[in-house]
């Protein structure tokens, strides 16, 4: 896919999936990558009902302090008259993200409220109904590893642009958080990245 959305200085990312799925992790990811590059980050994860089955959102919004227009999170207008580019609460008010992380496909109609109008959906779902959607359960089994579809997912984001971060940056924390399925991992996440072309 050959569509590159634009980057931002800040961004409001929800992840929506189910127990079992990897939505912590892939929050986790994120915001370990944001603050490798500087950023400032909230979150808020969804642990009630992170039991295999169960509906599960976080909420993570990050800025580049350094960006014009910065300011602290609690300043209403900057020095310059521009908006702040911080946040002042973890959580994304309805119609505010930037971008949902759908780690199945009833994940859209469960948490879509979420969205901003101009937001983009990442849809792990086995048949296409929109420009962002992937296949993520069946790529990853076909890699041998059901269980690292929110990987894919989450490489096919960053491949078509819709993250505030390239796939490199990620990959760089993937690979420092390490441990046994290391190399699952990156495998996933680079047959996300070359569903998106890249």
């Amino acid at each position: 896919m050959s569509q590159q959305l634009t980057q931002q200085a800040r961004q409001q990312i929800a992840v929506s999936g189910i127990g079992g799925q990897g939505v912590l992790f892939v929050t986790k990811l994120l915001a370990e990558t944001a603050v490798h590059l500087g950023w400032s980050v909230l979150l808020s994860e969804t642990h009630g009902m992170a039991q295999r089955g169960g509906n599960v959102i976080s909420h993570l919004k990050v800025w580049d302090p350094r960006a014009a227009g910065s300011t602290a999170p609690t300043t209403s207008t900057a020095a310059n008259g521009k908006p702040p580019v911080g946040f002042t609460s973890p959580l994304i008010r309805a119609g505010q993200a930037d971008v949902l992380l759908a780690l199945h496909p009833e994940a859209l109609t469960t948490h879509g409220f979420y969205l901003n109008p101009k937001g983009t959906a990442i849809v792990n779902a086995p048949t296409a109904n929109g420009p962002y959607t992937i296949d993520a359960d069946r790529i990853a089994a076909e890699i041998g590893h059901a269980i690292a579809a929110n990987l894919v997912l989450l490489g096919f984001a960053a491949g078509v642009g819709a993250l505030f971060c390239t796939a490199e940056p990620l990959r760089e924390i993937l690979d420092a958080l390490g441990g046994p399925r290391r190399d699952v991992n990156r495998q996933a996440f680079q047959a996300g990245l070359s569903r998106a072309g890249r």
